[in-house]
């Protein structure tokens, strides 16, 4: 595991004061309603017209490019989502969390309160080992300590890693339900609880159970894999802090930009500017790739180190830390 106890701190009271007044003086925390109008409505109306495609379809295995299509637009919502916690869209909590509610629990099924709970600490502590939920052991170990005493999926969990994506759509659902149940959100329920009702109706109504069956597993398989190559490239195998960095360097040093065209970042959601998101959480997407050049240069200025690479090159570091956590396992196994 690497971690950050060898960084230099420099100047770090007021480096991110100065980074600030370099983003607001370029205007870039102002809101985009625009460009939210017209993805919300491009995301929207794609997720219309996939179950307009599925009931069109019917009984056919021509259903299952549905599911993949309806998969991709799951995801998207989900990104929708991510942008509605950050209040990249909204000014104020009230609208980002009824919008939430509805792209997260009712049209995709998954809790937009336990989202927000979740990733609000994954920003406050990007991958610290005990306060970061999105590095914490589980199926998946992301340091060499955590790793001590498990066993084979352990060992060789590099080549399980996209296979563990599929399931990854319904782990979120399950969590979601649990959160839910703790927490007594009755409201969150009723829009999850209406997900799952229209969901398996649509499918058992109108498919065999066969179809059905193949419908859900291409669906969330496709969606679990998608979701997670949007997040996977953003922290893993990068440093893990002490606790004691400033500001601005905790939130660099652990994030890892990655580089592409508008393709990619459409398909990211934007959070190919992993770096930028980072330190300015509340950016409207679009701004990101403007923020991503002032942030580099200034980084270069202060002297902290700057990540930006490619999407495969991402998924290969991610997945080399991965099997470099289960060395120990393999040599004594």
């Amino acid at each position: 595991m690497t971690t950050m106890a060898e960084r230099p701190r420099a100047t770090a009271g007021s480096d991110f004061a100065e980074l600030g007044r370099r983003i607001n003086a370029a205007g870039l925390l102002r809101r985009r309603p625009a460009y939210y109008v017209a993805r919300l409505s491009l995301v929207g109306g794609a997720l219309g017209l996939g179950w307009a495609a599925f009931f069109a379809i019917g009984a056919s295995w021509w259903t299952l490019a549905v599911a993949a299509f309806l998969a991709v637009v799951f995801a998207q919502t989900a990104l929708v989502a991510h942008d509605l916690a950050h209040r990249q869209v909204f000014r104020t909590n009230k609208p980002s969390s009824r919008a939430g509610l509805i792209a997260g629990n009712l049209a995709i099924g998954m809790s937009y309160g336990y989202w927000m709970d979740k990733h609000t600490k994954h920003h406050a502590n990007p991958n610290h080992d005990d306060l970061d939920p999105d590095v914490g052991p589980g199926v998946l170990v992301w340091s060499r300590e955590a790793a001590a005493g498990k066993g084979f999926l352990t060992r060789y969990q590099a080549y399980f890693f996209f296979p563990l994506l599929t399931l990854l759509g319904l782990s979120l659902k399950r969590d979601s339900v649990k959160w839910i149940m703790q927490r007594g959100k009755v409201g969150e329920a009723l829009l999850i609880g209406a997900h799952l009702a229209g969901y398996a109706a649509a499918l058992l109504l109108v498919l065999t159970p066969l179809q059905a069956l193949a419908f859900l597993v291409v669906h969330q398989a496709i969606f679990g894999v998608y979701l997670g190559m949007t997040f996977a490239p953003n922290h893993k195998g990068m440093p893990h802090p002490t606790g004691d960095e400033d500001f601005l360097r905790k939130q660099v040093l652990t994030s890892r930009n990655v580089r592409g065209g508008r393709f990619v970042d459409a398909a990211l959601g934007g959070l190919n500017y992993q770096i930028e998101h980072h330190l300015f959480p509340a950016m409207p997407t679009p701004n990101l790739r403007k923020a991503q050049p002032i942030v580099q240069q200034y980084c270069a200025e202060i002297g902290v180190s700057y990540e930006m690479t490619s999407l495969t090159d991402s998924y290969r570091q991610a997945l080399s830390h991965l099997h470099d956590v289960g060395a120990d396992l393999r040599r004594t196994a």
